[in-house]
């Protein structure tokens, strides 16, 4: 998932950005809450950690903000307030869950995957396209009864086909989708992993599932591929 972390703590924020990261998920860091909405507009978002206590406007309107501008990403909601009231708050102004310092780096993954899992639609635990599994909170995937060893950058590309099959993506889509905004966009990046997918996908079982639509981009086929 690609997750966007509003945090005005600079120090917490890049500990949250490396540790969503080192879990393989692309993370940007917005520092205000104006930036997180012109950020969340302008990038497909899976999820928001969002803190309350922000200089401008506040967690509480930056939600608000985010769900008039049409971004309907989960939001949990992070902060050192407990009163129920400021919960109460949050969830009205748009907030699908809500987390409360000090916490767990375990938990907040857990409830990350658990909000991407049932919103804006449900979407299972373990991911399926004909005999391809992939299971997002163990970071395991399969081939049949084989299980593929691929790397954070692989997985994590695996799972953009795979939450897309059949569908044709384009290099830009798989970028938004696959790496956070501090990526080196080099050109040949897609085609090189891409290339490093099917020596581990198809190639070992004899399948072409990995299609190139030349002039467009590159697709899953929605039954893995003969």
């Amino acid at each position: 998932m690609r997750v966007l972390v509003v945090e005005d703590d600079r120090k917490l924020a890049h500990l949250l950005r490396r540790s969503l990261r080192d879990h393989g998920n692309p993370t940007d860091v917005a520092l205000r809450g104006e930036d997180a909405v012109w950020m969340a507009h302008a990038h497909p978002y899976d999820a928001i950690v969002l803190d309350v206590m922000l200089p401008g406007i506040d967690g509480f309107a930056t939600c608000g903000a985010l769900r008039a501008a049409d971004v309907w990403a989960p939001v949990l909601m992070l902060t050192a307030r407990g009163a129920v009231e400021d919960r109460v708050t949050g969830l009205d102004a748009g907030a699908d869950d809500y987390l409360v310092k000090p916490f767990s780096l375990a938990e907040l993954l857990a409830r990350l995957r658990a909000l991407v899992r049932r919103g804006p639609h449900e979407r299972p635990a373990v991911i399926e396209v004909g005999d391809l599994r992939l299971d997002p909170a163990t970071r395991r995937a399969w081939r049949g009864a084989t299980e593929l060893f691929l790397s954070t950058k692989e997985f994590s590309l695996l799972e953009v086909f795979m939450r897309r099959p059949g569908q044709v993506l384009s290099r830009f889509e798989l970028l938004e989708r696959a790496w956070d905004m501090g990526y080196e966009n080099r050109s040949n990046l897609i085609t090189v992993y891409i290339r490093l997918l099917r020596t581990k996908v198809d190639r070992p079982f004899g399948r072409h599932s990995l299609e190139t639509v030349h002039g467009a981009g590159y697709r899953l086929r929605g039954d893995a591929g003969p």
